[in-house]
């Protein structure tokens, strides 16, 4: 086999949640454009919209559904409707989540159980519902939607990085788990990345912006295409032998502790 081709995703099913929009698209175009056969999940009609139509504007036909990855009854009931209707699930992203930037002495208990939920247990969920199929047809590729915060904390997201610290521990758990199924799953831990939510922070003289600029080796955010190779290598059969990790694709951030203060 030529080495390119074992990065071709043709006849494989891709589900990723929370693909309508930001990196959880730009994973999910990387997907179709190495030839899989590409299913959405969102959670509003309007953003699915949008997104099918700029999928197909890039020569994508996608898939979407929209059900709640935090609610099991759905998530069972959407992926046998996925498979009836387009096929079994054969590469999962598990990409939907959520943030709330709050003091964790101002947390309620409903704001700290929404991100779990959402970041820690939807995977967990989602994970579960396709692992069935994915053993009965002698293997699959799983992908998490980590975060440098599954490595180190910041102020005011203590639900959010000890979802996404979860997270991480439940990938390693659950390819010890699969391994022996020919299943692989992994996880990418995006660094700061240049999207549509991250705009207004991204302007010259934004502190915020100097700091990240400053503290990334690259010096630079990062586009989104830049994940698009790590997610077709760990959707791919390239990665058939990796397994329970999780890539940083984060421009170096974690790999130093950054510029002395009085370096330019």
């Amino acid at each position: 086999m030529k080495s390119l081709e074992l990065f071709d995703l043709t006849g494989k099913v891709a589900l990723v949640t929370g693909g309508t929009h930001g990196l959880g698209m730009a994973v999910a175009t990387a997907l179709a454009q190495a030839g899989a056969t590409l299913v959405v999940n969102g959670h509003s009609a309007g953003k699915m919209g949008n997104a099918l139509k700029e999928y197909e504007a890039n020569g994508i036909q996608a898939h979407g559904y929209l059900f709640d990855v935090t609610d099991e009854a759905q998530v069972t009931e959407y992926v046998a409707k996925i498979a009836r209707e387009v096929g079994p699930i054969d590469i999962l992203v598990n990409n939907a989540g959520i943030i709330k930037r709050i003091p964790a002495t101002e947390m309620s208990l409903a704001d700290w159980n929404t991100v779990i939920t959402t970041d820690l247990t939807s995977p967990f969920l989602m994970s579960k519902a396709v692992a069935g199929s994915m053993i009965e047809r002698g293997g699959g590729k799983i992908i998490n939607m980590c975060s440098m915060m599954s490595e180190v904390g910041r102020d005011t997201v203590s639900a959010y990085a000890a979802a996404k610290g979860g997270l991480k521990m439940l990938t390693k758990n659950l390819a010890t788990e699969w391994a022996r199924y020919n299943i692989q799953v992994n996880g990418i831990g995006p660094g700061y990345f240049a999207t549509a939510q991250t705009a207004p922070i991204r302007v010259d003289g934004n502190p915020f912006n100097e700091f990240i600029i400053k503290r990334t080796p690259a010096a630079r955010w990062g586009d989104p295409e830049d994940l698009a190779g790590t997610a077709v290598f760990l959707a791919s059969r390239a990665s058939d032998f990796v397994n329970g990790h999780i890539v940083y694709v984060d421009g170096g951030i974690l790999a130093t502790l950054g510029k002395a203060m009085n370096e330019n």
